[in-house]
């Protein structure tokens, strides 16, 4: 099983909409029984709390449903997790200094990066902006972001890992 975690800053508004987002696209690429997802927050601060309702309500828009609850980055988390997407820079060191000062390495660039490496259309800032001073308008373009990046994100771990499709279960009533 490849574990994939997304990592923001307080797990309510970008890395659950990632974790989200990716989920659906494993499922929709029937890769759910290879590939699994979560995410965390570098801070505690919304530790057992739903997922701000902006993100729930541009999730909802997408037909995309959550039953995540904020959680922070974990010890566990450094060696559970075959690769973890951050964010934005800030982030990026975060996760960096807590997995250097807690396993005594450097973490691999395979394992740790920023989710917008994998974004096709990037452009200057590798950074998914953080939605959670602004309006909804500015959640519906992370949405966009997320997306494109996820699915490039699905593209490197099928190849990297040598992942296929499951077959379709047969419909005991088809012909």
């Amino acid at each position: 099983m490849v574990k994939v975690l997304f990592v923001c800053l307080g797990n309510i508004c970008r890395s659950p909409m990632a974790e989200s987002i990716f989920k659906q696209l494993v499922q929709e690429r029937q890769l759910s029984s290879q590939i699994s997802t979560d995410s965390a927050g570098i801070q505690g601060w919304h530790v057992g709390k739903s997922p701000d309702r902006r993100t729930l309500e541009v999730l909802s828009e997408h037909n995309i449903e959550t039953s995540h609850v904020g959680q922070k980055l974990s010890v566990a988390d450094l060696t559970t997790y075959n690769h973890i997407a951050v964010m934005d820079e800030a982030n990026f060191e975060a996760v960096y200094n807590f997995y250097y000062e807690n396993l005594n390495a450097t973490p691999p660039a395979r394992k740790l990066f920023l989710i917008r490496d994998f974004d096709p259309e990037v452009e200057g800032v590798q950074e998914v902006q953080d939605p959670y001073y602004e309006d909804k308008k500015v959640f519906r373009k992370v949405f966009d972001t997320l997306r494109r990046s996820c699915n490039a994100l699905i593209d490197y771990i099928v190849e990297e890992h040598n992942l296929t499709p499951e077959e379709p279960a047969e419909d005991e009533y088809s012909d």
